[in-house]
């Protein structure tokens, strides 16, 4: 596999704390769908070189890249010898034998017809690159050449393509207008609408949806097979369908942050102290986890308030007293479209400010004063 691996084992920026890879997850839980569409695109002869997975994040995307290549590159070369009795029957199913060669290979991270594009390790720093970057992504390119010879099939997973910056998706772009032949691309996308225009243009969009309660059961359990089995109440709620957001919440401390950030707003002004203690939390390399699952919770908590402007307060509730808050902050369909837009803007926000390495404290500060101001507004 064309992956660059530093000797010290990096952590993995496409995996979910301590659970498998998604290269060694065993089993996909609730796509059925998304898998049906895909294997009939295959049989049919109608295989898009360009896929982009879409949907929330931690709801098997990368596990269903994962299985679809691994399912790509154990079958029959296109258009070559079907053998003394001919082609085999048509699959169906996307499982691949775990002791076929090629399950194990890429399971090693050393098949050489599949390229894992991510975000790289910098062994100077001992950090992972905030981004995707242009060197990264041309190293793809070397891939296309390095492969070609064989004329086999060949796979790419970009995950997440949310990570690229401007200079590595404008080269992203250029493999996505000319694809090499047996080439397919699978693009990993938590907002598609962060992406090129160009690049989506050039994809067929294959959107994969939260899990169910009974799969997200079944799902955590394959994740996390020696956890606790009993969730704390309000989990389902806030992790929204998502395994991955499962996990980080129950390892993070996730409902008793999203806890603390209601209670900012539990009066109708911003408890100001609360809110020092919610920024102190994200301070240092130590707290780099807090950080992220705080700015995640927020956002959990912009899409809630505009949810509840349109079509009321969710339910089921995360805590006891979230309806009442959520429903006295976003009252009606125009409050919604605000806490829409402020939304968007948070994430941008977040994005640029882990670009720069903005101070996390003074980064989850201006957060929470920009929603109260908002707040302001319709309380």
């Amino acid at each position: 596999m064309a992956v660059i691996e530093a000797d010290e084992a990096p952590p993995e920026p496409d995996r979910a704390g301590d659970a498998p890879h998604p290269r060694n997850t065993v089993r996909l839980f609730g796509q059925a769908a998304a898998e049906a569409a895909f294997l009939d695109a295959f049989t049919s002869d109608r295989l898009h070189h360009g896929w982009l997975l879409t949907g929330p994040r931690g709801i098997g995307k990368a596990t269903f890249a994962w299985r679809a290549a691994r399912f790509l590159l154990s079958q029959p070369t296109p258009g070559g010898d079907a053998g003394l009795f001919g082609a085999p029957p048509a699959p169906s199913s996307l499982e691949t034998d775990p002791d076929h060669p090629v399950a194990r290979r890429m399971a090693a991270l050393s098949e050489p017809s599949h390229f894992l594009l991510r975000r790289p390790w910098n062994a100077k720093t001992k950090k992972l690159s905030a981004e995707i970057t242009v060197d990264a992504t041309r190293a793809l390119h070397n891939f296309f050449h390095m492969s070609a010879s064989d004329g086999g099939r060949r796979t790419v997973i970009v995950d997440a393509a949310d990570e690229l910056n401007t200079s590595a998706a404008n080269a992203l772009l250029k493999a996505l207008e000319e694809p090499p032949a047996n080439t397919t691309l699978f693009l990993i996308a938590h907002q598609p609408a962060r992406l090129l225009p160009t690049i989506r243009s050039r994809c067929r969009a294959l959107p994969l949806m939260p899990l169910s309660e009974e799969d997200l059961t079944h799902a955590l359990h394959q994740a996390a097979p020696d956890a606790d089995t009993t969730r704390p109440p309000g989990l389902n709620a806030l992790a929204n369908g998502s395994v991955g957001t499962a996990l980080r919440m129950t390892s993070g401390g996730g409902l008793d942050i999203y806890a603390r950030l209601l209670s900012l707003w539990a009066r109708p002004t911003l408890d100001r102290q609360t809110a020092l203690i919610c920024a102190d939390a994200c301070v240092g390399a130590a707290n780099a986890e807090t950080y992220a699952l705080t700015t995640e919770l927020i956002a959990i908590f912009l899409a809630r308030l505009a949810r509840t402007g349109l079509t009321g307060p969710p339910n089921p509730p995360v805590a006891e007293n979230e309806p009442q808050i959520l429903a006295r902050l976003a009252p009606h369909d125009v409050a919604a479209r605000s806490w829409a837009t402020l939304s968007a803007t948070h994430s941008a926000r977040i994005a640029h400010a882990r670009a720069v390495n903005l101070d996390p404290a003074a980064v989850i500060l201006d957060t929470l004063h920009a929603i109260d101001t908002e707040a302001r507004r319709w309380a």
